[in-house]
């Protein structure tokens, strides 16, 4: 599931107790933090418990079902691992970490009915975060429940600010008649008519924007822009659409095209393909591209096509293509959404000029690209200038103002629009 999947939710059993199971056969959906997706079946046998029931939180590595099998001899045997055949070794250690966890008073349950999971207490408990910092964080698990990146988001991010607000609101209530201090500002309560709906978000929603609020506070978000000619594509592409979908069986959009001079260019300025780990800078060997694709709920997720430089043009149009297309169905496994470093997202798709990007974290940097258009155009020749029609874009680049500064910024950019301006009409894919 990833290295930083720590837990599933068991959305629906796509096999009943009883039924016959082909080895690589799907049997269960799971949601977690990062994707939704099926889980196949390693044997071939038939289903005889369910150990979880849908809806069901379950940790990476738990047994959630048996299936038997028959081996050579046609004798039936259980493929199985009982939860209770945990060595003295693991029972030790758990016995440790609970004791840890007890002695910080870290509760399964708050005051408040909280539950947390013995995951997020022993974090909380090494990272000394007290029962009250763990009431405040904003769980984006199931029935709100605190996870693991929620409180790793916590401890990078907010727990200096919650502090000090917490010291200014203590010194309030010991010293009423001291001056007044500057509370924090809180959202204004809605109110709600008779006529209105209240619409709770989806788990998805919750995790984007638990994502996009934690990106704004970590990074510096600066944006440049730049306009690019693109009227040698468009042609190319008109000229070539049909003979390149008899011949690969993959349709060419511009996607591909915008994608190859992205990651031709990072490998011209490999600074912008970094990540950040607090005093230090993480310099990607592998030039993994992000590329933002919508879900069927209307959601944005981000497949990843690894090693992007090192593709073809029709390559990059069978990755954007299988990737877009198992994202649309719900179909995307979780590392097909990991290892990303850098992200291009295509606002144009939905009639926007340019936009301002939130950037895709521990990523540094974004690049958005615009709707294409004709537009006048002053054209320069030899003989003089004038005015023609012309396909053009923005690309907006936003990027992390702590490590990329204005200038690798902004050469970032006029180099990958000088690789688009520059397609040859007889270019031979």
């Amino acid at each position: 599931m990833g290295e930083s999947v720590a837990e599933a939710t068991i959305t629906s059993w796509l096999k009943n107790v009883g039924d016959h199971i082909d080895m690589d056969e799907a049997i269960v959906e799971i949601a977690t933090d990062k994707v939704d997706s099926e889980v196949p079946s390693d044997v071939e046998g038939t289903l005889v418990e369910l150990l979880y029931e849908v809806d069901a939180v379950v940790k990476v590595g738990e047994t959630i079902a048996i299936i038997e099998t028959l081996d050579e001899n046609a004798e039936e045997k259980t493929e199985t691992v009982s939860s209770k055949e945990i060595t003295n070794e693991a029972i030790a250690i758990e016995k440790e970490v609970e004791n840890a966890i007890e002695s910080q008073s870290i509760g399964k349950v708050s005051e408040s009915g909280k539950f947390f999971s013995p995951l997020v207490r022993n974090i909380a408990t090494k990272e000394n975060v007290s029962m009250e910092e763990l009431e405040a964080i904003i769980g984006t698990g199931k029935d709100d429940r605190v996870t693991k990146n929620d409180i790793l988001a916590y401890i990078e991010s907010d727990r200096s600010a919650a502090k000090s607000v917490n010291k200014e609101i203590i010194a309030e209530v010991k010293q009423p008649k001291a001056e007044p201090k500057e509370m924090v500002k809180t959202a204004a309560p809605i109110s709600v008519s008779g006529e209105d709906e209240i619409i709770e978000m989806s788990r998805m929603g919750k995790l984007v924007a638990h994502h996009m609020v934690a990106s704004v506070q970590t990074s510096a978000h600066v944006q440049s822009f730049i306009e690019v000619d693109v009227t040698n594509i468009v042609k190319w592409r008109e000229q070539n659409k049909d003979k390149f979908f008899a011949r690969e069986g993959e349709k060419i959009t511009y996607t591909p095209i915008f994608m190859m001079a992205v990651a031709n260019t990072i490998k011209k300025f490999p600074m912008i393909n970094i990540s950040v780990d607090g005093d230090k800078i993480i310099k990607r060997k592998a030039i993994n591209l992000g590329m933002a694709a919508s879900l069927a709920d209307g959601n944005l997720i981000v497949p990843v096509i690894k090693n992007a430089d090192q593709l073809n043009l029709v390559g990059m149009t069978r990755a954007v293509n299988d990737l877009a297309n198992r994202a649309r169905k719900g179909q995307l496994k979780p590392d097909d959404i990991q290892g990303g470093t850098y992200t291009v997202t295509n606002v144009g798709s939905f009639g926007s000029v340019f936009g301002t990007p939130i950037i895709n974290q521990p990523q540094v940097a974004i690049l958005a690209l615009g709707a294409v258009r004709k537009v006048p155009a002053v054209i320069e020749t030899p003989d003089g200038d004038f005015i023609g029609i012309r396909h053009k874009m923005f690309i907006s680049h936003s990027y992390d103002h702590r490590v990329v500064n204005g200038s690798l910024g902004g050469m970032f950019i006029k180099a990958v629009k000088e690789s688009l301006e520059a397609w040859d009409v007889k270019t031979d894919y």
